[in-house]
């Protein structure tokens, strides 16, 4: 197989774009998405000069019915992050928080913002600030900033932006002035006193003292900074009372039925409604209060990162005491340990999976071909392992880095590209026409070129090794899901030896082979039924080369399959072409090259054009899934079972098929009154892989039952009707 060499350069090419466009950014300085406009501005009204009042701020005009989230998010949410970057002798402080609002979400609540509102951010300029030159000749500072935010309304998307702004350091600057004084104005002010809250068993007591007259009597908001403490969804009224005993306000406030926290001190917010605010005084004030009393148990919560928070979106299904640890002091040394275990096993089992026997099939037709050398077959087996394991530690490591550089990745996501799936379908298609015997690679090359492959043949194997990765990586076996989820969460080079140990296991079979004599005997001795077999193994190829047709269609529809269809046959014609001679073979080639390149601009641009998925109809039994309709149901008392599957994982399809089509299975799901919705993850979907990561998951299938107010059901990858039918027995 050493055509394995001409054609991986490409592929390589190819998986690169997806990646690379991800990681390129538009800066400026604003930032607009389908659901909020960001612009980064600035307010200096005395110029930025030591001792003045300098102010930055992320602007964020929400469209209708979006929201973002305050320090607090409440019951589901992520905080806008800020990440400044300034010039020596500035420094930036904390965001000064505008007062939130609180938004109902079916039965939670959040703590944001709608409309448009400033995030303002101040900053410090120190007396050995030395301003840097504008090409005009006048002073000015580079303001430099990351932001990401989570943007909601039924959905959740998480977003990020970076900006840049040029400031004037002398004279005035004021970019959007009247959207600081509304910030601004919106900053609690600090009481004289500290107040002070005192636990009562399932409630607090909160005192706070000192208020002015304008708040007296009124009805106030109260806004806890520290998350997961109180019941933020309990109505003003009829959930929790307040009273006032002069400028003395309390309150009684159920805490959370899953409370994780337990703090000594409580900063908290007081607000004034709307209709009682007046123009040019405080609407909010803020205490630090003291807590006194003893908390009850609290319910364990593991910490969570941004990515998770982000998963969690405005949805009910999942208690936060369900979710799984994410910071690497949380991986204790068993876990870590079971997590290797569970990788090596998954790589294993995925030699049993249909997507890796083309190349399995061909590493034995090999592995015959050496009968009786034994040093050929130790050889063949380490430059295979190599192959495999360095490409696992390859993608493993870009799935890291785009998610450290805040992109939604997960496992098999190269094929979430669709150019990767054209040059994946032309790969093997190639690939198949060499083993009919349609070409030899032979014709293609001089023949020194050939003779140094001849010399060096374990590179045929290595090149093997990564394509049993590339044609792998779209299935998922049994203990590879929760493995790879763990890696997610792990520092880079404990993920990395996850990845390491999924390697190692796809590719002990064959290394073993190489290393034990009586493996090798088991094989029939060389001769002509090699070179049937060669040409039986085409088929494999070419059956995949359907699959992948089908995939690329699911991702920009039948036009999309249509134009690579086109393509291959154009593709496929270059190849018969190679096994002409003379002047005739460069005739006909030249004329098909022409050909080809004639339809790939005529057609080609139909690959890359993604077409949105179809909509099911109101009655149809699946729906697409959204984790505010699963929030939704829950809250209504269904069950809601969701398959998080996608076109191009072999497993999902096997499952989709059996499974999930059984009439016992069916009429369970009936007769519970389950909800069926179905998470497609055959193109890249940021909220998708946010929930995949909140189960401690990376790539798909996975399979969930959710029922309100108890953990989600994780289900194994490769799914049974007896394990389907016992979860919803236990409902």
């Amino acid at each position: 197989m050493n055509f394995f060499r001409s054609c991986f350069a490409a592929l390589v090419i190819a998986s690169c774009l997806p990646a690379a466009a991800q990681l390129s950014a538009k800066t400026g300085a604003v930032v607009t998405t389908p659901h909020v406009r960001a612009e980064l501005v600035a307010y200096a009204p005395d110029g930025v000069t030591p001792g003045a009042a300098v102010w930055v701020g992320l602007q964020i005009a929400h469209q209708p019915e979006w929201h973002t989230y305050w320090k607090n998010a409440g019951d589901s949410g992520l905080p806008t992050e800020l990440a400044l970057t300034l010039p020596p002798g500035i420094t930036a402080g904390d965001i000064a928080w505008p007062v939130p609002e609180k938004i109902p979400v079916g039965t939670l609540a959040n703590y944001g913002y709608e409309g448009t509102v400033v995030l303002p951010v101040p900053l410090t300029v120190s007396q050995d600030f030395k301003p840097a030159t504008s090409p005009t000749g006048s002073p000015e500072i580079d303001v430099r900033l990351k932001a990401s935010w989570l943007v909601c309304r039924q959905e959740c998307i998480p977003e990020q932006g970076d900006f840049s702004l040029k400031l004037p350091v002398q004279g005035s600057t004021a970019l959007d002035k009247a959207g600081f004084d509304g910030a601004l104005a919106a900053q609690p002010v600090a009481l004289a006193k500290p107040g002070a809250i005192d636990v009562q068993g399932k409630t607090l007591k909160v005192r706070l003292e000192g208020l002015p007259t304008a708040a007296q009597g009124k009805t106030l908001g109260f806004f806890p900074e520290t998350g997961d403490v109180i019941h933020t969804a309990a109505v003003a009224g009829k959930d929790w009372t307040q009273a006032w005993d002069g400028a003395t306000w309390t309150a009684t406030i159920p805490l959370a039925d899953q409370r994780s926290a337990s703090p000594t001190v409580m900063p908290v917010v007081v607000t004034l409604a709307a209709a009682d605010r007046q123009a040019g005084q405080p609407i909010a004030w803020r205490a630090e209060a003291p807590v006194t009393g003893t908390w009850p148990s609290a319910a364990p919560r593991a910490e969570v990162s941004p990515a998770l928070q982000s998963a969690l979106v405005a949805n009910a299904a999942a208690p936060p005491a369900t979710l799984p640890a994410s910071t690497p002091a949380s991986a204790t040394a068993g876990s870590f340990i079971a997590a290797l275990f569970g990788a090596f096993i998954g790589g294993l089992l995925l030699n049993l999976m249909p997507c890796v026997f083309p190349v399995l099939a061909i590493k034995v037709l090999g592995f015959a071909s050496q009968a009786g050398d034994k040093r050929g077959h130790r050889s063949a087996g380490i430059a295979y392992t190599a192959g495999v394991m360095l490409s696992f530690l390859a993608l493993g490591g870009a799935m890291l880095m785009l998610r450290a550089a805040g992109e939604q990745m997960g496992w098999g996501f190269q094929l979430q590209s669709p150019v990767v799936v054209a040059v994946l379908a032309g790969l093997f298609t190639m690939i198949g026409l060499n083993l009919a015997g349609v070409f030899e690679f032979g014709i293609l090359v001089p023949h020194s070129l050939c003779a140094a492959q001849v010399k060096h043949p374990v590179a045929n194997d290595f090149l093997s090794g990564i394509l049993a990765v590339v044609i792998a990586s779209p299935c998922t076996a049994p203990f590879m899901g929760a493995s790879l989820g763990f890696a997610i969460a792990l520092p880079a080079a404990q993920a990395l030896m996850l990845f390491a140990a999924l390697g190692f296991g796809l590719a002990l079979p064959y290394l073993a082979a190489g290393f034990i004599p009586a493996i090798a005997r088991l094989l029939p001795r060389p001769g002509a039924w090699m070179e049937t077999l060669r040409h039986v193994m085409a088929f494999p190829m070419f059956a995949t080369v359907a699959w992948l047709v089908w995939v690329l269609g699911q991702q920009s529809g039948i036009d999309g399959a249509g134009a690579l269809l086109g393509l291959l046959v154009c593709l496929a014609a270059l190849a018969w072409s190679f096994s002409l001679r003379g002047r005739t073979r460069m005739l006909v080639s030249g004329v098909l090259v022409a050909c080809s390149a004639a339809v790939v601009v005529a057609i080609g641009g139909n690959i890359v054009r993604t077409v949105e998925p179809a909509v099911a109809a109101s009655g149809a039994r699946w729906q697409p899934w959204s984790a505010a309709r699963v929030a939704e149901l829950n809250a209504a008392g269904r069950p809601v079972f969701v398959d998080f599957t996608a076109a191009w994982c072999v497993t999902c399809q096997y499952n989709k098929k059996t499974t999930l089509t059984n009439a016992a299975v069916l009429a369970d799901f009936e007769a519970r009154n389950v909800a069926l919705l179905r998470a497609d993850w055959t193109r890249q979907d940021p909220a998708i892989t946010a929930a995949l990561t909140a189960l401690g998951r990376s790539g798909v299938p996975v399979y969930v039952l959710h029922t309100a107010g108890k953990a989600p059901v994780v289900m194994t990858e490769i799914l049974s009707t007896d394990e389907v039918r016992a979860a919803l027995a236990a409902l």
